[in-house]
């Protein structure tokens, strides 16, 4: 029999945060056990035809949710998917993404969500590093998923496709209410329907046929999600995320005042881990209702807002800036805006006074990352900091060490942020060296090492200062030049590259590419000419925006190329 002692929870360490922890709020959660898919099946029971969505003004209520799902389900099992198999989510912001995500855990197993932004070249990695089993995309990507399969070993090739269009879940044409409607560009690019590669099957056929899956067995512990994130060498890694760690920051809805009467606007992309929480995940455990804009536009994102009385919206500040530069934007009616939260950048002082100012809302910065779920971090919305990470969440226990002894560091100064918490991730796919380095045993307990530089003050509220890991932060898009390095070098005008952060008034960073031009293109090749090969070979957001052209890279004496060199000395020239 064990003693008292060793049934007891372990004591939590007292921190300085917690003398100003919200008295509205638990330390940590309780964390159900069971699987997302469960929240889905309960959201369903308990609001039927509340709408789970809306798209341009068409509702899909949580009964519809979860039979889509389940015919999504039915389908994957009827091609083979099993338990623990991966699936891409290949997808803009739509009802079909939350739907796709959903019918994958339905049928116990893996989703695998990839950026619409990334080209064929990319691609290619996302089928073979998980192993996908199948892919689900929009009908405007379906060209790329074929693309990149065909560029394939036929051994390595994904097996099957399921095609949507986004217009298989908007109003017929005519019966979208002016607040809902989008320009005319952006409609023409909804309704599209290009021609699908051989095989592929069509959205609305599989949810015609009703395919009924075999029992629901996945668990807490089983693999749920594989969002992949880049470092500072190779290709991305997959975080693995099981339904556990994916469930606490899900449950955390209390944090920003979230309940089934909330009504947010979703337009963070859900193929990021903060989309997903708050546009996927979150809302099906607590019954909200989300409004979906598959792009950002910001006069679409006030008609919303004000039409469907938006109560949460999780943003990056580059959208609230750009709201602020509408011609239109007084006459927006953003009263109902409970939560207004966000990262991925700095909220600029004087944006977020205009919005104390001018709405009376309080921007609640926070702080995450693919490992952790999203965030570990957050203001207290009673009681936020400008241009601050916030405090430790539900359970979360950070740190300020020394990058090199490890030792922790007291209030204000700057060292690397090391946390633990229920939300970090297993480990990357494949990768177990880069596990083993990711992590740190400190004060007994195992700590995930966030690679960010950063400070704590005498509250417990975190501030970063800078990175460790090489990285583009554009728009709150993170950039990792190894990786457009690797797909410029395929340039056949370029001998050597490497890739820097320049300064940029909107989008804070950019990215500035340094090339060596090989000997037969000099005075032949532009900067134009390599922006313009980089759109179509890479995602927009890691376009180099900048491109000087030197005769040489300078290298170290073991011939790695000293890109902080250059790296100071675009910094001095600002």
């Amino acid at each position: 029999m064990p003693s008292p002692a060793e049934t007891q929870p372990e004591a939590e360490p007292v921190r300085p945060h917690h003398k100003i922890w919200p008295k509205r709020l638990p330390r940590s959660l309780v964390i159900p056990e069971t699987s997302l898919w469960f929240n889905v099946e309960v959201s369903a029971q308990r609001y039927p035809d509340k709408a789970a969505y809306l798209f341009f003004g068409r509702p899909l209520s949580y009964r519809q949710l979860e039979a889509d799902a389940e015919a999504v389900a039915g389908w994957l099992q009827s091609v083979g998917v099993g338990a623990g198999d991966r699936v891409l989510v290949y997808l803009q912001n739509c009802p079909q993404f939350p739907t796709a995500l959903y019918g994958i855990l339905r049928a116990n197993a893996v989703a695998v969500p990839v950026n619409p932004m990334n080209r064929a070249d990319e691609f290619g990695h996302y089928i073979t590093d998980p192993q996908a089993k199948a892919v689900i995309c929009s009908a405007d990507l379906a060209g790329i998923v074929e693309a990149a399969n065909q560029a394939l070993p036929e051994a390595q090739r994904v097996r099957h496709l399921l095609v949507t269009r986004y217009a298989d879940a908007m109003p017929e044409v005519g019966a979208v209410a002016d607040a809902d409607m989008p320009t005319a560009a952006m409609d023409a690019w909804l309704r599209a329907d290009p021609p699908l590669p051989a095989g592929a099957t069509r959205w609305l056929d599989v949810l015609a046929a009703r395919r009924l899956p075999g029992p629901h067995t996945a668990g807490p512990d089983d693999m749920a999600l594989l969002p992949y994130t880049s470092g500072t060498t190779g290709l991305p890694k997959g975080c693995i995320h099981t339904h556990r760690t994916l469930m606490s920051n899900t449950v955390g809805a209390a944090w920003g005042h979230a309940g089934p009467e909330a009504v947010s606007l979703g337009v963070v992309p859900m193929f990021h881990i903060t989309g997903m929480l708050y546009g996927v995940l979150g809302p099906a455990f607590v019954g909200s209702t989300t409004v979906i804009l598959p792009r950002w536009d910001r006069e679409l994102a006030g008609r919303l807002m004000s039409a469907h009385k938006v109560t949460h919206f999780t943003c990056i500040p580059t959208m609230i800036i750009d709201l602020f530069g509408s011609p239109n934007y007084q006459s927006f009616d953003l009263s109902s805006l409970r939560y207004l939260s966000g990262g991925g950048a700095a909220m600029p002082q004087a944006v977020a006074q205009r919005l104390l100012d001018e709405f009376g809302i309080t921007f609640a910065e926070g702080y995450g990352l693919t490992e952790t779920a999203a965030p570990t971090h957050a203001n207290p919305p009673e009681r936020a900091k400008l241009q601050c990470l916030g405090i430790p969440i539900f359970g979360v226990d950070s740190r300020i060490v020394d990058p090199l002894t490890l030792q922790e560091l007291p209030p204000g100064e700057t060292g690397e942020i090391i946390t633990r918490g229920p939300m970090v991730f297993k480990g990357y796919w494949g990768h177990p060296e880069a596990t083993r380095a990711a992590f740190v045993e400190f004060e007994g307990h195992t700590y995930f090492r966030t690679g960010d530089l950063g400070r704590m003050d005498e509250d417990g509220y975190f501030f970063i200062t800078d990175r460790l890991k090489r990285m583009i932060n554009a728009s709150g898009y993170k950039v990792w030049p190894a990786e457009v390095e690797m797909l410029l070098y395929k340039h056949p005008a370029v001998q050597e590259a490497c890739i820097i952060a320049a300064r940029d008034a909107y989008r804070g960073e950019t990215v500035k590419a340094v090339v060596v031009l090989r000997a037969d293109a000099r005075g032949k090749t532009t900067a134009d000419d390599i922006i313009g090969w980089a759109r179509e070979h890479m995602a927009a957001y890691k376009v180099p925006r900048l491109v000087d052209f030197v005769d040489s890279l300078p290298k170290s004496g073991s011939g790695k190329v000293m890109w902080r060199l250059l790296q100071d000395q675009e910094n001095a020239a600002r």
